[in-house]
C-alpha cells in the first residue's frame, strides 16, 4: 500500500459508510470543487445527529500533505472498526479499552472530512508534487502559475491583513495570485472547498471542537495566530478596528489577541494530551504551542473556529487546533504509516479529553 490517490480517499469514506451503518452517517458536501469533484464526509457515533457535541477532523487542505488523508481515514476505520467488534485500540506504547472506544462513539459526534482540497491532492499526486493551493484559475491571468488559491487563508478572519497588521509584522499571507504559497483569494469565503469547511461548522451546530491536520513540523497548534495570546484585555481583540495596524508583532506591548481564561487553559490541557498519547506510541515528541509562535498568519480555518462564537454569540464555542505532522510533506510510505500510528493515537486521546 501506499498513498490514496482521490478516487481512492472518496471510496475508503464510502466504504467505510456502507460498512457500518449503525454507526456513521455519509455526509455528501454541498458545494463541488472548482474541476466538479464532490466530496464526502463521516458522522461517527451511535446517537442520533444533534444528540451530542461535535468534534470536526478536517484534513487534505493543501495539496502537498499527502499524509493528512490517510491520517483521518484509518482513524475513522478504527474507531468504527473497534466500535463494532467490541475490543480497544493499540498504537504502539499507547493503548484504550473498548469501553474508551465506546464513551467516544456514544457520547460525541466524530464529524471527518479527509479531503478538502481534491483538485490540488490529484495535481499534486499526478503533476507537480510541491503544489500548496486549490486549482481555482479565476485570477490566474492565464498564467498556469499562477492557478489556485490557499485555501488555509481563505477563511474570514482578519482577511485584510494590510489593514489588521502592523506593516512590520510580515504575516504569511498574500494578496498576489501568483504567490505560488499563500495567496487568499480575492475574497474570504470565495472558495468552494472553504464554504464547505463552514457548512459544516454550520450543519453540526453543536461542534465544539476543530481540528484541521496539516503537515509538517511536529506540533499542535492552539489558537490564536495573528498574534501572542492574553486574557486579560478583552478590548484586544480582531473585532476592535482601533487596533488595526498594531497586531502581529512578537514580544511588544501595542497588542495581544485576547482569549478568555478558561478557552486557553483548555486549549493547553487538550494539546498536552494529544502530545502525551502521540508520544507513547514510539517517542516521537510533538510540541503544543500558540500558531502565532510558529508564524503569524490571517484567514486560517482554526482562528475562523473559533472566532465564530465571538462575532455571533449565538453560535457554539469551538477550541480549534491545527496538527502539524511529521517532518517531511511526502515521507516514505513505511514512515508514513508510523506517523498515522501516531497521530491516530493523539487524535483518539484528544476525543476522550473532550468529555473529562
Amino acid at each position: 500500500m501506499s498513498y490514496l490517490n482521490i478516487t481512492e480517499v472518496e471510496s475508503a469514506v464510502t466504504s467505510l459508510a456502507t460498512a457500518f451503518p449503525a454507526q456513521c452517517e455519509l455526509i455528501e458536501l454541498p458545494e463541488p470543487s472548482v474541476e466538479g469533484r464532490t466530496g464526502h464526509a463521516l458522522r461517527i457515533g451511535t446517537a442520533p445527529a444533534g444528540t451530542n457535541d461535535s468534534v470536526v477532523l478536517i484534513g487534505g487542505v493543501h495539496a502537498r500533505e499527502w499524509g493528512s488523508c490517510e491520517i483521518l481515514v484509518h482513524l475513522a476505520a478504527d474507531l468504527l472498526e473497534a466500535h463494532s467488534t467490541g475490543s480497544g485500540l493499540g498504537y504502539g506504547g499507547t493503548s484504550f479499552t473498548a469501553a474508551q472506544v465506546g464513551s467516544i462513539l456514544d457520547n460525541l459526534d466524530v464529524v471527518v472530512f479527509p479531503l478538502v482540497n481534491p483538485d490540488g491532492r490529484h495535481y499534486s499526486q499526478t503533476v507537480e508534487p510541491m503544489w500548496r493551493k486549490n486549482r481555482n484559475p479565476a485570477n490566474s491571468g492565464g498564467s498556469p502559475a499562477c492557478v489556485g488559491v490557499d485555501i488555509n487563508r481563505n477563511f474570514d478572519f482578519l482577511f485584510d491583513f494590510t489593514t489588521a497588521f502592523d506593516p512590520t509584522a510580515g504575516p504569511r499571507v498574500s494578496t498576489d495570485p501568483c504567490d505560488v504559497q499563500v495567496y487568499e483569494g480575492p475574497s474570504a469565503f470565495s472558495e468552494p472547498e472553504t464554504r464547505n469547511v463552514r457548512w459544516l461548522l454550520d450543519t453540526f451546530p453543536r461542534t465544539r471542537w476543530f481540528v484541521d491536520v496539516h503537515s509538517y513540523s511536529e506540533d499542535i497548534l492552539f489558537v490564536w495566530g495573528d498574534d501572542e495570546n492574553q486574557s486579560l484585555d478583552p478590548d484586544k481583540n480582531f473585532l476592535n478596528s482601533a487596533y488595526d495596524g498594531k497586531r502581529g508583532v512578537a514580544g511588544d506591548l501595542a497588542y495581544a489577541e485576547y482569549i478568555p481564561k478558561g478557552d486557553a487553559d483548555s486549549a493547553v490541557l487538550l494539546a498536552e494530551r494529544f502530545c502525551h498519547a502521540l508520544h507513547g506510541v514510539r517517542g516521537r515528541t510533538y510540541t503544543p504551542m500558540s500558531a502565532f509562535h510558529l508564524y503569524p498568519t490571517s484567514g486560517t480555518s482554526d482562528d475562523y473556529a473559533f472566532s465564530r462564537h465571538f462575532v455571533d454569540p449565538a453560535k457554539s464555542k469551538v477550541l480549534a487546533f491545527t496538527v502539524e505532522w511529521g517532518t517531511d510533506f511526502h515521507p516514505p510510505w513505511q514512515e508514513m504509516k508510523r506517523i498515522i500510528l501516531d497521530v491516530d493515537a493523539g487524535l483518539v486521546q484528544f476525543c476522550l479529553t473532550t468529555q473529562e
